[in-house]
């Protein structure tokens, strides 16, 4: 969702006639940071990187600095006084006043907070800088109704508000007229659309819809929510052609215990209920997944439930994350606080047991033949070794042998899966097929384009196709939401 809302931020910047800067801040008269608050190392990333920011803004005077997100929305006016030359804070409800913000920052000479407690816009209508022109986020709701005792997530975006079907199948045909042939439902609780327009089937009618649209060839959706995830769902994942086998679910506990005490609305059985379905319905299906470790009150027989459930599912992937205290959420006040060391520990046994549940669900996957979507920026290494990377259609990363003829992002290729590692699959032959797609020719067309000049620089890492972040490490850093 993050990830979404800075492409629109790029949108209305350069509408507003300022460019794209270089890779650093050197250059930039206007630096934005999107923020999230699910995790304590937001905050602290934040800070850290304003605090660099603060001299290079002292040598230049006309410089700006505006922080907007999740973590604008909490701390409001906590971050001009912690970080006074900040010049704009704005909200994850009104992220349409970026421009005006900046410009009357800058004639009134003193820094602009302006927090709204609603939706002002959906973000959907305002102007986007889409960083792939092959694949593309399209956001089917904003805000949750759930309360999750962890999650801050609901107080910062509001309640769910849906888009209308047509509008949202609007944008889709209109993204794959442009060369996209990819796109990702997106919403904090996706699965549960409808709620806001009394339709209980609303979304596996969207999935359908989606499934009839030409030259659309793969649709994906995150992050759904056990409890909404109903079997007409999984009718519609299996019966649309273009729906990927591919689904993220996030679990959080294996134990009901906690479950209940997280207000999460299902239980073990639940879960591995909708699992079974899955499976049974598309049996080489990827399924992922979220886990915390170390919820207040989690006992050693409750972290067992979680290793148990995590055998059960045989997730292809698990972003496991520790316990993180946010001010405001109820889990903060509850007793039985799990001490660091103990959560550390926990944390790396589940991290060993799912890192050998992964490496074997990939050796599975060897010998198989696949079609690959070509990415741009998957493969850190692919420039040393001579291969290209990109996604199959379960959503697994792929590394394969460049071929003789060329290949472009958004291009597909055939490969056969020689090798399996824990975080990706190696196909060591060169592709038996290259298919050239109009996506890939409008990835050629925009990096034709003559490079931008330098001027603007958005305060976010470089994002590419929407794709799961890499398996997450000890201490991980992702965004859960759900």
């Amino acid at each position: 969702m993050n990830v979404h809302d800075s492409e629109r931020m790029a949108g209305l910047l350069e509408q507003a006639g300022y460019v794209r800067a270089g890779k650093d801040a050197e250059t930039a008269d206007v630096v934005v940071f999107n923020t999230c608050a699910v995790r304590e190392n937001a905050d602290n990333r934040l800070y850290g990187n304003l605090g660099q920011l603060a001299p290079k803004k002292a040598a230049r005077p006309g410089m700006q600095i505006a922080v907007g997100g999740c973590l604008a929305q909490k701390d409001r006016d906590t971050i001009t006084r912690r970080a006074p030359w900040v010049d704009v804070v704005f909200g994850t409800h009104n992220v349409g006043k970026l421009p005006v913000l900046l410009e009357r920052a800058r004639v009134q000479r003193e820094a602009q907070v302006e927090i709204a407690e609603s939706l002002e816009a959906f973000p959907s209508t305002l102007p986007t800088r889409r960083e792939s022109p092959y694949a593309a986020w399209v956001s089917v709701s904003v805000g949750c109704n759930n309360t999750c005792t962890f999650c801050i997530v609901p107080a910062l975006r509001g309640k769910e508000k849906d888009r209308r079907p047509g509008d949202v199948l609007a944008e889709v045909e209109a993204l794959v007229a442009e060369g996209v042939l990819e796109i990702t439902l997106l919403g904090q609780n996706v699965n549960a659309y409808g709620s806001d327009m009394g339709d209980r089937q609303a979304f596996s009618k969207l999935l359908r819809a989606c499934g009839r649209i030409e030259g659309l060839e793969r649709v994906r959706f995150t992050s759904p929510h056990p409890r909404d995830f109903t079997d007409d769902v999984i009718e519609a994942m299996a019966e649309t052609e273009n729906v990927m086998p591919q689904l993220h679910m996030p679990l959080q506990s294996g134990s009901s215990r906690v479950l209940k005490a997280m207000r999460r609305s299902y239980r073990q059985e639940r879960y591995l209920g909708i699992i079974e379905k899955v499976r049974a319905a598309m049996p080489d299906a990827a399924i992922s997944t979220d886990i915390i470790v170390g919820f207040p009150g989690e006992t050693e027989e409750d972290f067992q439930e979680t290793l148990h459930v995590v055998r059960e599912a045989r997730f292809a992937q698990a972003f496991t994350f520790q316990y993180s205290k946010r001010p405001g959420t109820p889990a903060a006040e509850m007793e039985g606080q799990v001490p660091k060391e103990v959560v550390q520990e926990r944390y790396e046994r589940l991290v060993a047991l799912q890192e050998e549940i992964s490496w074997s669900e990939n050796k599975r996957q060897v010998g198989r033949t696949v079609e690959v979507l070509v990415a741009e920026g998957e493969g850190r290494k692919d420039d040393a070794t001579r291969r290209l990377s990109g996604r199959a259609p379960d959503n697994r990363l792929v590394h394969f042998a460049r071929p003789a003829e060329p290949v472009r992002p958004g291009d597909m290729v055939t490969v056969e899966i020689s090798y399996a590692a824990p975080h990706h699959l190696l196909a060591e032959a060169p592709p038996s097929a290259v298919r050239r797609t109009r996506a890939g020719e409008a990835w050629e067309l925009r990096n034709a384009a003559p490079a931008e000049p330098k001027g603007v620089l958005l305060g976010l890492p470089t994002v590419g196709a929407p794709a799961p972040a890499p398996a997450a490490q000890p201490g991980g850093g992702g965004c859960s939401v759900c």
